[in-house]
């Protein structure tokens, strides 16, 4: 079985790409049914984020497999087959565990050492397994990349400063409005990321904070963490016309302020300007907003500046994480070839138990005189030579794995014993080379 990645994210594709791309929870659950129908694909998992949309698959052509993933990328998002081409990336074997390892340890993400993108690999895997759509090889490999990511903000010190897209949106708020203490914030949205907006909002020592959310009683209940106001929807425009700053993160699929709703408050208003930060995708505010007078907005893409600031002392610690995913990577590597082995191990050991079966079926006619006591001494006699015969084969075997030289010693195997095993053949064994080399 082997691996392969298809995606984009902020390295590849601006903010207006990315949100044609992204992935709402149905349409998700929808792309891995597609992927499982297909026959294609044996194993899934879709992962969307406001940086990123890739698919993760095992299966054995790994042509065919790239074109159902493109596929099905196109058919559950809003983005077009060029575009995608144009701004979309494709990772095998072992640059897909690499890049999922890299991305679960937040070395691929835009503020580098982020702490949200664990759990947003975690809840991607969750829904696909809520969907049936994972077995051994991509649990194997989330595992193993969440594992990677615990182990990589434990051992360095790459999670140092503005750790999530929240903070430095407000870090972003704070160049942009003097004295941020004393200035009316209002949330747009009470999921996590309006959560960790609040936590760096509180550190900057800002006072009043409203939450607005189509859930009354989430944002009522976010907002009474820090002493604000909770209120739904129908209240935006009377608290926009108040508010000083914006930042809005929900997940609505359609824009949730359009332009005039903002020129209607700042109407009210001429003398103080408003800051806005969209940190959605897709994105929540419309884009003609910025061009009002008084008005500031920033997308998720303006916030690369303040994360390029923040970068320099933490790029040591980013090349000690890099030398830990190395390690991981060469972990499941090893644990990669060892399944690879174990096939042919079975089919070996079963081939034997099936001619030691078969030879004393073929005699026990011949055997009247023999009590039921000599039988089980027959039966264990054999089990024991048979098992002594495929000792030390097998221990050589996976040995030769676990070394990266076995593709030659399965082979002969397989040759010399005529073995069948599922998934095995001429073209197996090109892909396993080339997976060999991509490692």
């Amino acid at each position: 079985m082997r691996l392969i990645v298809v995606g984009l994210s902020h390295k590849t594709a601006p903010v207006e790409q990315r949100e044609k791309a992204s992935l709402s929870d149905a349409a998700m659950r929808a792309l891995l049914r597609d992927l499982h129908a297909g026959g294609v694909t044996r194993e899934a998992v879709a992962l969307s984020t406001c940086n990123r949309t890739e698919v993760y698959a095992a299966a054995e052509d790994l042509s065919a497999a790239e074109d159902a993933l493109l596929a099905a990328f196109v058919q559950r998002s809003r983005i077009d087959p060029s575009e995608l081409r144009c701004a979309g990336y494709t990772h095998r074997d072992g640059r897909a565990a690499q890049h999922l390892l890299r991305v679960a340890a937040s070395l691929d993400s835009m503020v580098l050492g982020e702490s949200e993108i664990q759990g947003q690999v975690s809840s991607g895997w969750h829904v696909a397994a809520e969907e049936q759509s994972v077995g051994p090889v991509l649990n194997q490999l989330f595992r193993h990349a969440l594992s990677t990511g615990k182990r990589v903000r434990t051992e360095t010190g790459i999670g140092r400063g503005p750790i999530s897209v929240s903070s430095v949106a407000v870090r972003l708020a704070r160049e942009s409005l003097a004295d941020l203490a004393q200035r009316r914030v209002l949330l747009i949205g009470a999921g996590q990321v309006a959560e960790a907006a609040i936590g760096a909002l509180v550190a900057e020592g800002v006072q009043e904070v409203v939450v607005a959310n189509r859930t009354v009683a989430a944002a009522r209940a976010l907002a009474a963490r820090v002493g604000g106001r909770g209120v739904g929807f129908d209240c935006l425009p009377a608290e926009l016309a108040e508010a000083d700053l914006v930042i809005s993160s929900t997940d609505a699929p359609h824009l949730v302020l359009a332009r005039d709703d903002v020129a209607t408050a700042m109407a009210a208003r001429p003398e103080r300007p408003m800051v806005l930060i969209d940190i959605a995708v897709p994105r929540d505010l419309e884009d003609t907003i910025g061009d009002l007078a008084g008005v500031c907005l920033h997308d998720i893409d303006d916030l690369e500046r303040v994360v390029e600031a923040s970068l320099n002392g933490r790029r040591p610690e980013a090349e000690r994480a890099e030398v830990l995913v190395a390690e991981e990577l060469a972990r499941f590597v090893a644990w990669r070839r060892t399944v690879t082995a174990a096939p042919v191990v079975a089919s070996l050991h079963g081939k034997a138990e099936t001619i030691r079966r078969q030879e004393i079926a073929r005699l026990d006619g011949q055997w009247e005189s023999l009590s039921d006591l000599d039988r089980a001494r027959i039966e264990t006699l054999t089990r024991v030579i048979i098992g002594k015969l495929l000792y030390e084969p097998t221990v050589r075997l996976r040995a030769a794995v676990q070394e990266g030289d076995g593709v030659a010693y399965l082979e002969s195997l397989r040759h010399l014993f005529d073995l069948e095993t599922a998934g095995h053949g001429s073209s197996a064994k090109t892909g396993s080379d080339r997976e060999e080399q991509e490692q």
